[in-house]
């Protein structure tokens, strides 16, 4: 079995609604995302023959996720008032309404799954939230 690995960052910043330290004040990270895909034979012929795929289809889908998620508020849905989210969105804030709480386990499985949607084999992702500190998602 073939790897390869990619990595793309965004800066956002989150709260986790509902729990009871630190983390539950809005703060933020430099995310680092490493994706993992991989692929039993080479291809054989053409622009990419004896590679898997070409890397720059891979970087270029993971850093346009990424940019997707640059420098915005991630919040839960239900987490925040009405009021607040409509202050905040007045004000010009980029704003991120996610159906999980934005932990960096869900976040993993959540690009796992936006990618391997995009057709691409994918093995493994790794999010940082700092750089001691990561989660793994992988099939």
């Amino acid at each position: 079995m073939y790897y390869l690995r990619t990595e793309a960052h965004f800066d956002a910043v989150h709260f986790l609604y509902e729990y009871d330290g630190k983390c539950a004040n809005i703060h933020g990270h430099r995310w680092r995302v490493i994706a993992e895909v991989q692929g039993e034979k080479l291809v054989e012929s053409g622009h990419s023959k004896g590679m898997v795929m070409d890397f720059s289809f891979l970087k270029e889908d993971l850093r346009a996720m990424c940019d997707d998620y640059d420098h915005i508020l991630m919040y839960e849905t239900g987490s925040l008032k009405a009021k607040t989210i409509e202050a905040l969105s007045e004000e010009g804030f980029k704003l991120r309404e996610l159906s999980f709480r934005p932990t960096a386990e869900n976040l993993a499985k959540h690009f796992f799954d936006k990618l391997k949607d995009r057709g691409y084999d994918i093995h493994r992702i790794e999010i940082y939230e700092t750089p001691n500190n990561c989660a793994i998602y992988e099939r």
